[in-house]
């Protein structure tokens, strides 16, 4: 029987058909990093006291200054108090003028932000002082959408297609994405979050499974690093989208928004041809696979579409196999290790933009620069070094600038920013480094079992089926 890879070899490993697929994939992850680290450009830290309008009941002419001076005690460097007050108290105002206010609490009937600038989400939900932590917490939620993202979208694009599976994802985020800018409690706004970071994973999934299942070997790693490069440049514009656009709630329509525009793939993404086959539809992997033929202007030969029969469906990998032999047990922990430095650093540094002590729109920026010579940059990396030595040179250095960071004093934000700006780059060639040679160091039939696991340990995306057109161990090594 003729194998899914004779085909892709014979209609083109990488011809026009492809570059438009991967096209496709690329637009709509450029719309990925929006709902990654928005949310950094909607809680700016802004200046804020408790509102003590109590005193205004006994003294309704004071002056604004003069309400703050009785009402707020003041930290060692003579400025108000951020996250507690004075106590109220029962006396007249001439009694408080004249013996002062000493006991004081936290803030009881919320806060004052006095530069007045448009709604954002700390000031519309008050996260600020013990309310600090939702911001995080927020964060959280949606590494978990992530991870049951990862779970939950690959074994249903087995099941019912990629394509189908792609399109609801993308739907979703939308609908989603956009509700998300209605809701009225935060609480409400975590549980959208997580739904979005689901679906997020899910794009991911399907968009690399597409990629790899279509595209021929060869050209396999450069086709999954072109997507991560627009990956890349919508990191790059969200400052922008921040920067321009200060309310919140419109931020958010305006990155979920545009989601809407990509209906069109309804028509236009195809199905992955190898999962036809699998589900014994060969008639409808003939019609996709001629199209592609045709489209890279070549021709498939009648017979090869004559031996076009279901292809035999091994017996599924499960998690417990790569732990069952010493080799790949040993691989699966090293690999899960350096996922987990990967993601540890990649979104360390991503999601701290902010407190680097510079302008958090031109960091975040150089931040989405970088990205762009780190993801392309691996294409010939891997060519020259292969995979072994330019993962642990990556991960090293990476790592090297975390720890140099640690030792730089706060008066120092250039120096900072500069160092975490290099780490960013480390940390970006390392993790798309990590897609491909975790996809080459499994067998075959436990690689989708395998790149899910370790997205799980990643807490975000990829944990896809990279295709039965066989990678060897050879070129890992």
């Amino acid at each position: 029987m003729t194998e899914s890879g004779d085909f892709i070899s014979a209609l083109g490993e990488f011809g026009l058909y492809q570059k438009f697929l991967v096209l496709l994939i690329s637009i709509s992850l450029l719309l990925n990093p929006f709902q990654m680290i928005g949310q950094v450009f909607m809680v700016l830290d802004e200046p804020h006291h408790c509102n003590t309008s109590w005193i205004r009941a006994i003294g309704p002419n004071l002056t604004e200054e003069e309400q703050l001076n009785l009402t707020l005690p003041r930290d060692a460097d003579g400025a108000y108090e951020q996250c507690s007050m004075y106590s109220p108290v029962d006396w007249d105002l001439d009694s408080i003028v004249a013996y002062g206010l000493n006991a004081t609490e936290k803030c009881s009937s919320g806060w004052v932000y006095p530069s007045a600038q448009a709604p954002s989400l700390l000031t519309e939900f008050d996260l600020v002082c013990d309310r600090k932590d939702l911001n995080d917490i927020s964060q959280s939620i949606y590494m978990l959408g992530l991870l049951l993202g990862s779970i939950i979208f690959g074994p249903l694009s087995d099941r019912i297609g990629r394509q189908p599976v792609f399109l609801i994802c993308m739907l979703i985020r939308g609908l989603f994405g956009v509700g998300t800018a209605f809701v009225p409690h935060f609480y409400v706004y975590m549980a959208f979050r997580c739904v979005v970071g689901a679906v997020e994973a899910g794009i991911m999934i399907i968009a690399l499974v597409l990629a790899t299942e279509w595209v021929g070997v060869s050209h396999r790693s450069k086709a999954v690093l072109i997507t991560h490069c627009c990956f890349a440049i919508g990191q790059m514009i969200v400052p922008g989208l921040g920067y321009g656009i200060r309310n919140w709630r419109l931020l958010q329509i305006a990155g979920s928004a545009p989601v809407f525009a990509l209906f069109f793939y309804i028509w236009v993404l195809p199905e992955s041809a190898r999962w036809l086959v699998i589900k014994g539809r060969i008639e409808e992997a003939k019609k996709v696979l001629q199209k592609a033929a045709s489209i890279n202007k070549r021709t498939l030969p009648p017979e090869l579409l004559e031996q076009l029969k279901p292809e035999a469906q091994p017996k599924p990998g499960s998690t417990l196999d790569l732990f069952r032999k010493k080799h790949l047990r040993k691989v699966t922990l090293i690999m899960t290790c350096t996922w987990f430095a990967d993601s540890l650093v990649y979104y360390g540094l991503s999601l701290n933009v902010s407190g680097f002590g510079l302008n958090v729109y031109l960091t975040q920026l150089a931040f989405g620069g970088v990205e762009l010579p780190a993801r392309f940059s691996c294409i010939f990396l891997l060519q020259w070094f292969g995979r072994k030595k330019t993962q642990a040179v990556l991960l090293l250095l990476s790592g090297l600038m975390c720890l140099v960071i640690t030792g730089i004093p706060e008066d120092q934000p250039v120096v900072t920013t500069i160092l975490a700006t290099i780490g960013k780059l480390t940390a970006t060639a390392s993790f798309s480094t990590s897609y491909i040679y975790s996809a080459e160091l499994f067998p075959t039939v436990i690689s989708n079992r395998s790149l899910e696991t370790l997205s799980k340990t990643d807490t975000t995306k990829v944990g896809a089926d990279l295709e039965k057109n066989n990678y060897k161990f050879s070129e890992s090594k």
